[in-house]
């Protein structure tokens, strides 16, 4: 039987970690080999997917392990330069394992195309207008997609707003069921093809035709119990404290979002996912009434920690680089996901277990000690450690308690004296 909960996983070698996803995720020879390659993003397909291309970049691909979602084991790709992350998830997964791990779930992908309408005649009656018309701009929009409309998906419904103060607008909604897509170049297409009749309706003129980044209608929620027996009667209490705090203070409110993003960017990036968006969603959610955490916590009667995420999350199973770039294929194979709201729920579980993690730490003995830990290996590679010298120099500064450039630098240079 496949499980996710793996002990030891990062005392294994790279090979034996590499085997034991293959197993899981039933990868052929060939996406083993491909994960093997450093660079495996020829410079050529690299020259067609952005623009003015010089070289490509690597960051690391680790797995968080231990994930249960809805009564379902999970290996989570993350692709992150920040030491921490990957462990933190991995332990948090764990915790909450005992419990029956995370219950998620998300709702319809819809999107918001924005029309915005300027100087209308007479916006209230043009409004009416525009909803009378309704089914016949939805039919028209629909025109450019049939693969949503032979779905049951594609355009569903408008709505209309108006402004007075400080400026004077329309701005029409156009809803768009997408599907398994992130649904950006979709959206656009019907918004500019529906704009001029929006401007024949209202007698306005149309300036910009774009999709929201803010998906209020595409949501994933996530919930798990960790269980004071484990983490402590006292770390349940100095939890809650530091989700109040991030409740009634903004600085602390960003800080805590930031940490929930470090788990879900990590999994957008290694599926190669737009994780600028999902930055802009969830800071903007955030933000709705008056901006606060995007997760909270409260103790059940049995005393546990109940934490739940309530995250926007626009992503995509099909199309753009997520197929496109080797890596991110298989990273998607790992990850093993079926659609867009599947894995939707699984990056607010993914969110959820980081933030948990992070607030566990600060909680108790602080997150410097074992970010720092973490940390030490890139500070002994950044002065020139190589090999087993890593180590090395990471064990004399854990023993010195001085983690620091100039502290690992003096360690190698004695190192290599003798």
């Amino acid at each position: 039987m496949k499980t996710s909960d793996i002990s030891g996983f990062y005392k294994l070698s790279v090979d034996e970690r590499l085997q034991l996803v293959k197993e899981f995720s039933d990868l052929t020879e060939e996406e083993v080999s491909i994960l093997k390659k450093n660079g495996s993003l020829p410079i050529e397909k690299a020259d067609k997917i952005i623009e003015n291309v010089i070289t490509t970049i690597e960051l690391p691909m680790g797995i968080a392990v231990n994930f249960r979602i809805n009564d379902r084991d999970y290996l989570i790709p993350m692709a992150i330069e920040e030491p921490s992350v990957v462990a933190a998830a991995s332990n948090a997964a764990k915790v909450a394992r005992k419990k029956g791990g995370f219950k998620a779930f998300a709702t319809d992908p819809l999107m918001i195309g924005e029309i915005q309408v300027l100087d209308v005649p007479t916006p209230y009656r043009a409004k009416i207008e525009l909803l009378e018309e309704k089914q016949r701009i939805i039919e028209m929009a629909n025109t450019r997609s049939r693969t949503l409309s032979s779905m049951n998906a594609g355009a569903k419904d408008i709505e209309v707003e108006i402004f007075e103060n400080p400026y004077r607008m329309m701005i029409v909604h156009l809803i768009v069921d997408v599907r398994d897509a992130m649904g950006a170049n979709v959206i656009n297409s019907m918004c500019e093809f529906i704009a001029p009749e929006i401007e024949r309706i209202t007698g306005g003129r149309v300036n910009l035709r774009i999709l929201s980044n803010l998906t209020r209608n595409r949501i994933a929620y996530a919930s798990a119990v960790f269980s004071k027996d484990i983490i402590g009667e006292e770390a349940v209490n100095t939890i809650i404290d530091a989700y109040h705090m991030a409740a009634i203070d903004i600085y602390r409110a960003a800080t805590n979002n930031k940490g929930i993003m470090n788990g879900v960017d990590a999994v957008l990036m290694a599926t190669m996912n737009d994780w600028r968006s999902a930055e802009a969603n969830a800071h903007s959610y955030a933000a709705v009434y008056g901006y606060g955490p995007l997760a909270r916590y409260e103790k059940d009667k049995n005393g546990d920690l109940v934490g739940t995420i309530e995250i926007p999350i626009a992503v995509g199973t099909v199309g753009g680089t997520t197929r496109s770039i080797d890596k991110a294929r298989i990273a998607m194979k790992i990850l093993g996901v079926k659609d867009s709201r599947e894995f939707a729920g699984v990056l607010a579980a993914v969110g959820l277990a980081q933030n948990f993690a992070a607030l566990r730490a600060l909680a108790t003995e602080g997150i410097q000690r074992g970010h720092m830990e973490l940390h030490s290996r890139n500070i002994a590679m950044s002065v020139g450690a190589v090999g087993d010298e890593i180590d090395r120099v990471v064990a004399r500064m854990l023993e010195d308690k001085d983690i620091s450039m100039t502290n690992a630098k003096k360690i190698l240079d004695e190192m290599r004296k003798k």
